[in-house]
């Protein structure tokens, strides 16, 4: 299968510039740049899509430019509702090195060029700037861009800084283009517009063709709602964003619609074995075991085996069937740094703890509760409503207070 199919199939392929996506990938290796601005300190899953495609390029031989705008995150691609507000220069440039150091971490740095457009950006004058670039641009072909037409089409408008943004973008094309002869940029699917300037820029000024390769936004199929920050539910790949714990728990928790399309774009699993997970798992989906493999390979990617073992092994101790007694101290550190946890300092009623804990709104709900059978301790059934809790009944000193199977809270004993 060429590189252009498996990239198809796997869904990471949505624009191109040339009639077919075999014409750019499956020819002579090229040089492909990819970018990212500066907007957070961190990338998120909707990034870490591009990255996962920049290591598929990679691993089929062609070079990789990782490009961190330090220049262009002084502005801010338009957003298409509101305009960005400016960033602080010192703060744009603490947020390039974390963005390129989390970039080296995951893509690997012997093999890969980053660069920072800050470094011919911040040099370019106004006036041959605008001879020189500007003059290969109309204002008909900027306002037909959908953010800069969205924000027309408002109350405020939207400023030139802004506005000019699309001609920074394609003039980091251009330079890389002469600098290391880059021919191909790759991006999410909003930011074809940016791309093709730039493919267009080098076509006028060089008289030469360079490519142009889009991935779809990812967007969850249940809530329509895609990744990124600008929808209030990123998945940070910065641990001290968002810790490993949760972010195998988001991967851990992603619905049946969107498991296999996940495993194809955010793993390296082959094909084949996707093909197979995908078989088993439409025999028994109340297994979940593609939500188990997806998260355990992603996390593993971002964070790196042993802590993707010891958060799986983690989820299982609080939600699977593994028991207390194997608690390690790496273990119980993720558990009091992740999950809801309640200091039992005495011997307390079970009424008393799971008010305190939450799992119960009143000591009326807590004893129908009991009653009813939903509560458990450590897996074992609390039988009566007059019984206490005290550090006897730990295991290493934590017991694991469950209302049901999704709701709990850790006992530290």
């Amino acid at each position: 299968m060429s590189l252009a199919q498996e990239l198809q199939k796997r869904g990471f392929i949505n624009q191109f510039s040339a009639p077919t996506a075999a014409e750019i990938l499956d020819g002579a290796p090229r040089t492909v740049y990819h970018g990212i601005d500066p907007s957070a300190d961190s990338a998120h899953a909707g990034n870490f899509v591009n990255w996962m495609l920049l290591s598929h390029l990679k691993r089929a031989g062609h070079k990789i430019i990782f490009l961190v705008g330090g220049g262009t995150g002084m502005i801010g691609d338009p957003k298409s509702d509101v305009e960005r507000p400016l960033s602080d220069p010192a703060e744009v440039a603490e947020r390039v090195g974390k963005l390129k150091k989390q970039a080296e971490q995951l893509l690997g740095d012997s093999e890969i060029e980053f660069v920072n457009n800050a470094d011919w950006l911040m040099q370019a004058g106004l006036i041959p700037f605008l001879r020189d670039i500007g003059k290969h641009f109309t204002v008909n072909e900027l306002i037909k861009k959908e953010a800069i037409s969205k924000r027309l089409e408002g109350e405020n408008g939207i400023s030139y800084t802004e506005f000019a943004y699309p001609l920074l973008q394609a003039y980091d094309y251009l330079t890389l283009y002469r600098t290391h002869g880059c021919d191909l940029q790759v991006g999410g699917s909003d930011q074809w517009g940016n791309i093709i300037a730039g493919v267009d820029l080098i076509r006028r000024v060089e008289q030469k063709s360079v490519h142009a390769l889009t991935v779809p936004l990812i967007v969850d199929k249940t809530t329509g709602k895609k990744f990124g920050k600008s929808e209030g539910n990123a998945i940070w790949l910065d641990p001290l964003k968002t810790s490993p714990y949760q972010f195998y728990q988001f991967w851990l928790n992603v619905t049946d619609e969107n498991v296999i399309d996940y495993l194809k774009l955010f793993t390296f699993l082959s094909l084949e074995e996707i093909a197979a997970i995908e078989k088993d798992f439409t025999l028994n989906p109340g297994k979940r075991q593609a939500q188990k493999v997806l998260a355990a390979e992603v996390t593993s990617i971002v964070h790196g085996n042993e802590q993707a073992g010891i958060v799986a092994s983690v989820s299982d101790l609080l939600f699977g069937e593994a028991k207390l007694e194997s608690l390690t101290d790496a273990q119980k550190e993720v558990i009091q740094s992740n999950a809801p946890t309640f200091a039992l300092v005495q011997a307390m009623s079970a009424v008393d703890v799971l008010v305190a804990t939450s799992l119960a709104s009143s000591k009326r709900e807590a004893r129908t509760f009991i009653e009813s059978g939903a509560i458990t301790l450590n897996g074992e059934k609390i039988l009566t409503v007059d019984a206490e809790l005290s550090a006897i009944d730990g295991i290493n000193g934590v017991g694991i207070l469950k209302r049901g199977k999704k709701h709990l809270s850790v006992i530290m004993m």
